[in-house]
């Protein structure tokens, strides 16, 4: 039986590539660097911060690496909320189902998760909120799934996650959890849909 719903946050909750672009843009101009390409911005949306912040700058060995990472700690994201685009029935559904089952956050965000919930006002929907910044080791390594089964005391197959990514494929994988695969129908995974209602007539919460 289902009692455990756990979203993902970039590409599933929020269309968060407009925002992306525009900070890690921002911090290869504050250094005289060239904007990302797409398989650039392709990265930076599916990894945690810090190994995105090494990756857009992995063309420049030249670069002081400590000054960056000393930018990015005094850089406020909260400007980039307004690039951020919530889908559009994602609160219809939270309201679905949080009276139904419980409802937890795995997301390669940092100190950005928080900030943003509560700016869309969101925050009261979940109960536990991971993060790369909180867990263990980031996505897609298992321990952030983990730590939300414990903490509902829940089983996996009692638990459902909502990615869009590889690295969420990887991240159920590992810890023998099913997936549904969210706007992405090549992913590999139990269930897939194309918006956030679709989710309620699937088996597991029909």
């Amino acid at each position: 039986m289902l009692r455990l719903i756990i979203f993902d946050c970039d590409g599933v909750m929020f269309n968060s590539r407009a925002a992306n672009r525009e900070y890690y843009n921002q911090l290869l101009n504050r250094f005289s660097r060239p904007e990302m390409d797409e398989e650039e911005l392709a990265y930076v949306h599916m990894h945690n911060a810090n190994n995105s912040v090494e990756y857009i700058f992995r063309r420049f060995p030249d670069q002081d690496m400590d000054a960056v990472k000393t930018y990015c700690r005094g850089l406020d994201y909260s400007p980039f909320f307004r690039f951020m685009q919530m889908e559009r029935d994602l609160i219809e559904f939270l309201e679905f189902a949080k009276p139904r089952y419980e409802l937890a956050i795995s997301t390669n965000r940092t100190d950005t998760m928080h900030p943003l919930l509560k700016e869309f006002n969101l925050l009261q929907y979940f109960g536990k909120i991971m993060t790369a910044g909180n867990a263990r080791r980031p996505k897609p390594a298992p321990d952030a799934l983990f730590e939300i089964l414990d903490y509902f005391n829940c089983k996996a197959d009692e638990a459902i996650y909502i990615g869009d990514s590889i690295i969420d494929r990887q991240h159920t994988e590992a810890a023998g959890m099913r997936l549904i695969a969210f706007k992405n129908p090549g992913l590999p995974a139990e269930f897939h849909v194309s918006s956030f209602m679709e989710i309620c007539a699937l088996p597991p919460l029909a």
